[in-house]
């Protein structure tokens, strides 16, 4: 898994990965099913950043990571 900041916001590339770009994903699903589990309360709430703009708070993603690695 790649370093998480302290404090921030993760765009979805960041979270999910991109392989042309290389960016590893810390969370291996897809776009169609990380955005499904986001709408379902699987996954968290993105944060709004501008009109066509939203990104994952890193805590929400930290706490993630640590609910899937305990199942």
């Amino acid at each position: 898994m790649n370093t998480l900041p302290n404090t921030g916001f993760l765009r979805l590339h960041n979270i999910i990965g991109n392989k042309k770009t290389n960016t590893p994903a810390i969370i291996p699903v897809s776009r169609t099913s990380w955005l499904e589990g986001v709408k379902s309360g699987k996954y968290p709430k993105p944060v709004k950043l501008g009109e066509r703009s939203v990104a994952w708070r890193v805590d929400d993603i930290r706490e993630l990571v640590k609910k899937l690695s305990a199942q």
